[in-house]
């Protein structure tokens, strides 16, 4: 007896967007403005997520068809999807920001961005806990985006801890950070977890991480089965795997 196809539920459809405005914040961060009819992506939540289409190089974009389990072009092969952080978000203008780390297709689209590209969405984001005493807040550069976001909406006093691979990564947000250099033999991640490791959870600590996926698995299990935090009260996201695509974001 064949077993079924298991199928996934189809993500929001495709909206085409053009490239209006960029800007270097870092040497390692580049922000891009897109507009464009976005009616239905605006989040309510902040680190909430979109997806971002990215044409072929030298092409126009084409519209994947979704088969009931991911994207595929017409011939067969996979787009290059990257998910990403949504920033000041209005019905017709969006601003994305994307670490250029590596020869990925998303840092190399972003250093020279123009054109036409598509996005689907809102993912997501992330519940503010109001009866929260102190929000813990780990992430790598990956994560600023996001970051930037929290601070700015969570009302209980918070605790950042951000790791870069060089110090011009450093960004300014409305907070004091706790920045993290990591060393050029390290595994990215460590500075986090040593970070999230040397905390302290009281109930009534809420903890958001995010970076590195093998990072963000060592934080689970630290969290959850060495300290006993209870599920509800962190949200740790894998936001790209080392080693894939130059460090670009996984679908």
């Amino acid at each position: 007896m064949t077993e079924p196809v298991r199928t996934r539920r189809p993500p929001p459809p495709w909206r085409p967007v053009e490239v209006v405005a960029s800007q270097r914040l870092t040497p390692r961060l580049m922000r891009v403005t897109l507009a464009g009819d976005l009616a239905g992506i605006v989040p309510e939540q902040p680190a909430a997520s979109i997806r971002l289409l990215i044409p072929r190089p030298g092409g126009p974009l084409e519209i994947p068809v979704w088969n009931g389990n991911e994207f595929l072009f017409a011939d067969g092969t996979r787009p290059v999807i990257r998910t990403l952080t949504p920033l000041r978000t209005t019905s017709t203008s969006v601003d994305v920001e994307v670490v250029l780390h590596g020869e990925g297709p998303a840092a190399a689209w972003a250093a020279d961005a123009s054109g036409v590209v598509a996005l689907s969405g809102p993912g997501r984001g992330y519940e503010i806990d109001e009866g929260a005493s102190l929000c813990r807040i780990f992430g790598d550069e990956s994560a600023l985006p996001a970051i930037s976001e929290l601070v700015e909406r969570i009302t209980a006093p918070v605790d950042v801890h951000v790791e870069i691979a060089s110090p011009d990564a450093r960004l300014g947000l409305p907070v004091t950070v706790t920045w993290h250099d990591l060393p050029a033999s390290a595994v990215p991640g460590d500075t986090l977890v040593a970070a999230v490791a040397a905390a302290s959870y009281e109930p009534g600590t809420r903890v958001w991480a995010a970076g590195e996926a093998a990072a963000m698995q060592r934080i689970r299990r630290h969290l959850f089965e060495e300290r006993g935090v209870p599920r509800s009260a962190a949200w740790v996201r894998g936001y790209w795997k080392h080693g894939r695509a130059g460090g670009d974001n996984p679908d």
